[in-house]
């Protein structure tokens, strides 16, 4: 019987550009909560070298636990596993409220350590949730997840800094539009292998585009190390204070939600449906790396949504090849000059490529509704109020700014809040005492009513 394709193991050269490509998907999303944070500490500019050296190394681990796994621990699935923006806010709360700066990581790492550990624990029972997540949910979450994405990707495009004076220019603009033409002209005119890193391809001629304007920059690979190693609590003993213990449980409890989101997106994507079992495990995985990241210095690790566009689009569902990906992400921790290659990848041109990874995501969200009988009134009311939920925060993201801090940590992820209205107005509209009303058929708001006859307004009368 033949593996499914999930658990295929390719050629060598095929393994590695793939899992690149998957690298290059990710890894503005790795390197920008340990930059935001050591920036917020007033970290030397060796320190910060090293804490995102770090997190790239124990991003790497984390994504062996996801796709290989250990004993009941990793879905198996070609997940790759990062640091989650979702913690970059409580974060840098912890360091604003530190008198002394330098113990602000430690406590930051030892508040990690704790919700990464009592998240292994609670594993087995918040996977329990997966059936309150039928097609009608999962579609509106998936859709929510390339939504929530395209901002970025936006954000991307107009440059690396809203405060740079070329922000939003028309040079970064063209190039992220060119990046794209690129990424869309191989997926149209090529096949097989070269249709498949598309996107790796189209990052690197962005890159070359790029270098006549002034845009690529090489300096970061000509002051790199070439040889580095995350010692072990490098910057000091954890600390455990419990006001960052209850935030950092905060954020893992959003993590969590938003894992079994992605894992239930995937699952669908590669057609193997992430079971309670499967869903255990990968929590397992991404809870176990959190609460292994700071030993190596690294952040609270989390499923990246954005590659799950990368695997909707090129079709290579094997895990092996997310696992390589994860292979070049400690290289990268333990070879900063090797990490600095990526960092040469111009944002404008990164833009272009995610508006095709991100917008895939919402796609395979739109091809799964399909399936969840949106002929029905409460599947369609559902739909409507959660999408309108899980955009708040993209279309109006000052909507919750005089909630309290820990409270937006959760109102401000569009997945989250929009997983959650999901969850709820499914339970509502679908489980309680709604058996009867499963079997009324949908009336659009736009659509006209049947028109009132003489003859029918006769019958109606006694």
């Amino acid at each position: 019987m033949a593996d499914h394709p999930v658990d295929e193991k390719l050629p060598p050269l095929k393994m590695a550009t793939t899992g690149l490509q998957h690298v290059a998907a990710m890894y503005a999303g790795v390197v920008a909560p340990p930059l935001i944070v050591g920036a917020a500490i007033g970290l030397s500019a060796t320190e910060l070298t090293f804490l995102t050296g770090a997190c790239l190394f124990t991003a790497g681990l984390a994504t062996f636990l996801q796709t290989l796994g250990i004993w009941k621990i990793g879905a198996r699935l070609p997940f790759v596993n990062g640091v989650t923006f979702a913690g970059v806010a409580p974060m840098t709360a912890v360091v604003a409220s530190t008198e002394d700066k330098s113990d602000a990581l430690p406590i930051i790492f030892g508040a990690v350590i704790v919700a990464g550990l009592l998240g292994f624990l609670a594993a087995p029972v918040f996977c329990k949730a997966i059936r309150f997540f039928p097609p009608v949910v999962t579609g509106t979450v998936i859709t929510l997840i390339g939504i929530s994405l395209l901002p970025v990707a936006f954000g991307w495009a107009q440059g690396p800094s809203p405060a740079a004076d070329d922000f939003g220019s028309a040079t970064n603009l063209g190039l992220a539009g060119i990046t794209l033409l690129i990424v869309l002209l191989l997926r149209r005119f090529t096949r097989g292998f070269v249709k498949q890193i598309a996107v790796l391809l189209g990052l690197i001629a962005g890159t070359l585009v790029a270098i006549p304007f002034g845009v690529t920059d090489f300096g970061p690979v000509a002051d790199a190390d070439v040889v580095g190693f995350p010692t072990p609590f490098h910057f000091g003993a954890p600390q455990f204070q419990i006001a960052a213990i209850v935030s950092m449980c905060v954020v893992m409890v959003v993590s969590m939600t938003e894992s079994t989101a992605d894992m239930l997106a995937l699952g669908e994507i590669v057609d193997r449906p992430a079971d309670e079992k499967t869903i255990a495990a990968g929590l397992r995985a991404d809870t176990l790396g959190s609460a292994l990241s700071p030993v190596f210095n690294g952040f609270m690790c989390s499923a990246f949504a954005q590659n799950i566009g990368l695997v909707a689009m090129t079709k290579i569902r094997s895990r092996y090849v997310v696992a390589a990906g994860g292979g070049f992400l400690v290289l990268m921790g333990l070879c900063p000059m090797a990490a600095s290659l990526i960092a040469v990848v111009p944002r404008p041109v990164l833009g272009g490529a995610g508006v095709v990874l991100f917008g895939s995501v919402a796609a395979s969200g739109i091809q799964t509704l399909v399936r969840a009988s949106l002929d029905k009134d409460n599947n369609v009311l559902i739909v409507a109020v959660s999408l309108a939920v899980g955009i708040v925060p993209i279309a109006a993201p000052e909507f919750y700014h005089s909630f309290p801090e820990n409270a937006r940590i959760i109102l401000d992820s569009g997945i989250s809040t929009g997983c959650v209205a999901a969850v709820l107005l499914n339970l509502v509209f679908n489980h309680i005492g709604g058996r009867e009303r499963d079997a009324e058929d949908v009336t659009h708001p736009m659509e006209a009513g049947n028109e009132i006859t003489e003859s029918s307004r006769a019958a109606a009368m006694p």
